[in-house]
């Protein structure tokens, strides 16, 4: 129990005799179990998981959270399993040692889908109980604190992984404590000859500075006090070096041109004190314009709260302060874990205070649900952890946070999936926007929905929100497969026509079960989406299904008729970017893995190399009448002058015609190409425009062609 004493008595200071028995049960497991191993540092193993114990106990966690710090490791790295911590110390304790733990018993294909898959089960264990992140964070600490006693690739990996998951997901939960000391090690350990440069920067300028920091700190607290503020702590504070390094290289400025390297944090009694502190300072220097951020009326997402604003000091340096009450200030350090949330009386205000990160934590599930593997996962939740936030208002006043960058579909989304999934145009501040806006802090946004309408796949190029981005590719991927299954399902009975088993719907259950062993897929359902994708070439399914060459070779007969393209096939059916086949062409198809079939002019030199071979091209033609649009580059030849592109793009617009995209390319001082990429019906469509083009006197030539 050597290890154990210290601890014993910090957790004697506010858990009762009983729990603290427990807690040196749990202790005795995990010292039995670590027996004879051994840290890299070349302690005994157990001085972790009891360093962990001690992170926690400052942080005043229960009982159950201690003992599953002490325990965190014994899953991964010894025989004692989950079934007999769940016997001696309840299912409590396994569920938050089996969160934290890491998933060791699965092969990976590569260390990036193991560290993804593990940060996904943690991520879901944290959905179901906060303190699994707590526990893990109070881990990832002190392997930060003994981080130079691992080798160089692995230290600079670790302090990677930290800079870019832990210290956001501190940040995220408000624990800036945790947040800032990972930084810190995760700077000096990634960038060390910077990291000692700028410390050393930041060293100098202390020494040339404290004498006017010492001036600026002296008169705050003599205003203050003249002012009848009585209850109050105030200290100057220099701004972390990770904090600083980021600045200078998002806004490419050397040291000296920091300025604000200082900050000022004034802890009072109350939120009323708070406001009249802010006049008072602002009474003593003259505020900065534009820098002034009342996080008190407008909480940030991870729940913290306090007046920032920067002040004109003597000299003209510029000095940031923060004023919060004492609540705030343990809300603003320790976050989710503060001591307070679990010991308020007042049950709203820890509903309150807890309600953002249940928010949070909610998106994650939703996240997850509509996530195909855990990088796709990894990568959502990441952007959600990076960017900081913008404050937007809903029509009933509601305020709602978004990243930085977000914009009206992020919005839809973050109000219910529903509003962001039939989505089709914004206000803002009452007036229509483009959905790809970015929002700005105290905009009103409203979201105008159409019961009929569905995700934009261009969404995807301009939302940043994980549960906007997921939720889009989840409705893509339903969409790509319902789509699939009737285009496999249009194939296979045009291949199967001639035989009895023309719709494998109608056979018997037998015989379906038949096929299904024979091809290997779990339903005809499935079978057809393969076969839509372009997995499976559906005169090679045919053969398998009549079960003769002889059979098969009358189903690829050249009188068999051709696909006929209708133009509502959707994420399916591709028209080629080398020739822009429209309504009106010659075409050919041929099969692309993953995608399904690939539509080209049938004189288009990338189709030649299929359509000698039956089994990857396929006859198609267009469905008489076919409504909708199709884009084809335009090239125009013009004599340079005033106004040319938009007399061109006028009698574009007259014949109902969409232009896409435009390209000038400058041949020479007289002459320009311009490319229009222009959205048609079909090919006598762009025959009016080219025609109507032509007649312009500036137009020299005009074709039909691929964009250059």
């Amino acid at each position: 129990m050597f290890h154990f004493t210290d601890l014993r008595e910090q957790l004697a200071q506010y858990l009762s005799q009983e729990q603290v028995e427990l807690i040196a049960q749990a202790y005795l497991l995990a010292s039995n179990a670590h027996q004879g191993q051994k840290r890299v540092t070349g302690e005994d193993y157990i001085t972790h998981p009891v360093e962990v114990a001690h992170i926690l106990a400052r942080l005043r966690l229960d009982h159950q959270s201690i003992m599953a710090a002490l325990l965190h490791d014994v899953i991964e790295d010894t025989s004692v399993q989950k079934e007999a911590i769940r016997e001696q110390f309840g299912s409590k304790v396994a569920e938050l040692v089996d969160g934290v733990s890491k998933l060791t018993q699965i092969r990976f294909e590569s260390r990036a889908i193991a560290q993804a898959e593990n940060f996904r089960k943690m991520m879901l264990a944290m959905a179901q109980d906060i303190r699994v992140i707590i526990i893990k964070l109070a881990d990832r600490l002190h392997n930060m604190r003994t981080l130079q006693a691992l080798a160089p690739a692995k230290r600079r990996r670790t302090a990677l992984e930290t800079l870019e998951i832990y210290a956001p997901i501190a940040n995220r939960l408000g624990m800036n404590t945790f947040k800032v000391e990972f930084e810190d090690l995760g700077f000096a350990a990634l960038y060390p000859l910077r990291y000692r440069v700028l410390r050393e920067s930041v060293r100098r300028t202390r020494g040339n500075r404290r004498e006017l920091i010492t001036r600026i700190e002296k008169s705050l607290q003599k205003t203050l006090k003249e002012s009848g503020v009585i209850e109050f702590s105030l200290w100057g504070r220099e701004k972390n070096l990770y904090s600083l390094y980021r600045k200078m290289r998002k806004k490419k400025l050397s040291f000296s041109e920091i300025l604000d390297v200082y900050a000022f944090r004034i802890i009072v009694a109350d939120i009323n004190t708070c406001y009249r502190v802010l006049g008072i300072a602002h009474n003593l220097y003259k505020p900065v314009l534009g820098r002034f951020k009342d996080y008190i009326a407008i909480p940030k997402s991870n729940g913290y709260q306090s007046l920032h604003t920067t002040l004109l000091g003597p000299a003209g340096v510029p000095l940031e302060i923060q004023i919060r009450d004492q609540d705030m200030e343990e809300i603003a350090e320790n976050g989710i874990a503060a001591h307070s949330l679990y010991k308020e009386t007042d049950n709203y205000l820890v509903e309150h205070r807890h309600s953002r990160t249940r928010e949070w934590l909610k998106g994650l599930l939703e996240i997850q649900a509509n996530t195909g593997n855990s990088l796709e996962f990894i990568e959502n939740v990441k952007i959600d952890l990076y960017t900081e936030a913008v404050y937007v208002f809903t029509p009933q006043g509601k305020i709602l946070s978004l990243p930085q960058g977000a914009t009206p579909v992020d919005f839809a989304y973050l109000v219910h999936t529903d509003v962001g999934n039939h989505c089709v145009a914004c206000k803002i501040d009452q007036r229509l926007a483009p959905l790809s806006t970015r929002l700005e802090s105290g905009q009103m946004v409203e979201i105008i929905t159409a019961p009929g309408s569905n995700p934009n796949p261009a969404w995807l190029s301009f939302t940043v929100i994980g549960k906007a981005r997921s939720n889009i590719r989840h409705w893509l991927k339903s969409q790509q497969r319902s789509e699939s299954q009737a285009l496999g399902k249009r194939l296979i009975e045009a291949t199967l026509s001639q035989t009895p088993w023309s719709n494998l719907e109608h056979l018997s259950v037998v015989k379906q079960q038949q096929i299904l062993n024979l091809l290997q897929v779990d339903s005809i359902p499935d079978l057809y989406e393969e076969i839509g994708l372009g997995k499976r070439l559906a005169p090679l399914v045919a053969e398998h299904i009549c079960g003769s060459i002889r059979e098969s070779q009358l189903l690829v007969a050249p009188n068999q008729p051709p696909l006929v393209i209708r133009g509502t096939e959707g994420l399916v059916v591709t028209y080629a970017k080398c020739c822009y086949p429209i309504p009106g062409d010659n075409i050919m198809g041929h099969f692309a893995a993953g995608y399904g079939i690939l539509i080209h002019v049938e004189s288009c030199t990338k189709v030649q190399q299929y359509i000698k071979d039956p089994l990857k091209s396929i006859n198609v033609h267009w469905e008489k009448n076919l409504q909708g649009e199709f884009q084809v580059p335009v090239h125009v030849d013009v004599i340079n002058g005033r106004g040319v592109l938009g007399i061109l793009a006028n009698v574009i617009s007259e014949t109902n015609a969409n232009i896409v995209n435009v390209n000038v390319d400058e041949r020479d001082d007289r002459h320009n190409t311009i490319q229009f990429i222009v959205a048609v019906r079909d090919r006598a469509h762009l025959a009016r425009i080219m025609r109507r083009l032509r007649a312009i006197g500036m137009v020299t030539k005009i074709s039909r062609g691929k964009p250059g």
